[in-house]
């Protein structure tokens, strides 16, 4: 393993499998948001949760935002990319199919994050094992999406499309926030910078478009779930992703993405009822021999144990 790509530690597998916990857990969560609020209502209540718990978070902890123009900027960019545009077309890819699948789709963002590092990036270029990964993950997302793409873009497979636009932002995103390591910035406080810098993006959007004031009063499992999603999914989440990136670096902390649905097809299967067909199961295999391919550390303990092939 290069520098850039190191071995997790045992307390970083832990963060992470705790991250995949509470992303996991936020498909479904959605989707009983979605029973009562539009997108963009369900984004801005849990961006606006999730930063107001994290202040107060900051708040106890004794640190503070930094000022200058530059930073926020990053924040602002940072938050489009890995807040607003993802959870945006997360949820409203929710409105078109199932949290069990938009989980899978979202596990696609360490393929995306492959292609994305050898394009933009001089110390992650790619390797063998990732052009493998990459090639299979993406016959996973064909088997997933099914042969309607092919025939012609309906409902589902903008949904589904939606989703992936989402990993696509997300692997952007963790490029993009390698830089609040070099500038020495905290974890918790980039993670609140960059939830306060989608609030400002999602709030003007979610009045002009959902006009909150003219929906029906939500129903109390509704409020329970944006307070879990703002609060664990969106406050805690960031703290422990940014945390993450910084210790773990860009490649290993998508990973996450791939032990999402597992949560999410649990919770949406158990209590929401749903079923996922065949292909969608055959292409989350594929997706899982692609991202085993990326991470290289199946190959590698081959290597060691003097297998070839």
């Amino acid at each position: 393993m290069s520098a850039h790509h190191p071995v997790m530690s045992a307390r970083e597998w832990a963060l992470l499998l705790a991250l995949s916990l509470v992303w996991g857990g936020s498909f479904f969560f959605v989707e009983i948001a979605l029973r009562d609020l539009p997108p963009f209502t369900i984004v801005a209540g849990r961006v606006t949760c999730g930063a107001l718990a994290i202040l107060v978070m900051l708040r106890l902890m004794g640190k503070r935002l930094p000022a200058g123009r530059g930073v926020w900027r990053d924040f602002l960019v940072m938050g489009f990319m890995n807040n607003f545009m993802p959870f945006s077309l997360l949820v409203w890819g929710q409105t078109q199919i199932g949290s069990g699948l938009a989980s899978i789709l979202n596990a696609t963002t360490p393929i995306f994050a492959v292609v994305v590092a050898h394009l933009f990036t001089t110390d992650e270029k790619m390797t063998g094992n990732r052009l493998i990964g990459v090639v299979v993950g993406f016959a996973g997302v064909v088997l997933m999406i099914g042969p309607e793409a092919l025939q012609g873009l309906g409902g589902n497979v903008w949904g589904q499309l939606a989703c992936i636009g989402a990993a696509i932002s997300y692997s952007l995103a963790g490029l993009y926030g390698r830089r609040f390591k070099k500038a020495g910035i905290d974890p918790m406080v980039a993670a609140a910078g960059q939830i306060m810098g989608s609030g400002m993006l999602i709030i003007p959007t979610m009045l002009i478009v959902d006009q909150p004031w003219t929906l029906p009063m939500p129903h109390m499992a509704t409020f329970g779930a944006i307070l879990f999603i703002g609060i664990f999914s969106t406050a805690l989440a960031y703290t422990v992703y940014f945390r993450l990136l910084a210790s773990a670096g860009a490649t290993n902390v998508m990973l996450v993405t791939f032990l999402v649905p597992v949560s999410a097809i649990l919770l949406g299967t158990a209590i929401l009822g749903e079923k996922l067909a065949g292909d969608a199961v055959l292409g989350l295999a594929c997706l899982g021999i692609g991202l085993a391919a990326i991470d290289g550390r199946i190959f590698s303990y081959f290597r060691r144990k003097g297998w070839s092939g």
